[in-house]
């Protein structure tokens, strides 16, 4: 369960990194708080975070039953090509928002095998 421990962390980092580059987007193009538009540029960066924060919501808990029914070292390697997929995402997100669908499908694929995969193994283990 290392392994998913520290895919955890390096979820929570990415996140809080977003979030970095959020108040440095707000700095930049003069976009104070409370507002979350007014910058095209900082509303690519407040997305960004937005969007990661309502995938951890499912991410999360499903890597973690995931790799309590299912497999701990599969749940971690699934977790991994969400990271990567977030960081493409942001990437592409930035420079061009129409091309981020292939970061946002490596975040979303893996998060629905880690869900479905709980689900069932969580259903297996109760019936069986």
């Amino acid at each position: 369960m290392a392994l998913v421990t520290m895919v955890t962390m390096l979820a929570l980092l990415e996140f809080m990194y977003f979030g970095g580059k959020v108040g440095a987007a707000r700095g930049k193009y003069g976009v104070s708080a409370p507002a979350t538009t007014g910058n095209e540029h900082f509303e690519r960066a407040y997305r960004i975070h937005y969007n990661t924060l309502e995938q951890l919501i499912v991410f999360l808990p499903s890597l973690w039953a995931f790799a309590f029914y299912i497999h701990d070292l599969a749940a971690a390697a699934l977790g991994v090509i969400f990271l990567v997929g977030r960081m493409l995402y942001s990437i592409a997100y930035t420079k061009e928002p129409g091309t981020r669908t292939v970061g946002m499908m490596m975040s979303f694929i893996p998060t629905v095998i880690l869900l479905l995969g709980a689900f069932f193994g969580a259903a297996w283990r109760y019936f069986f």
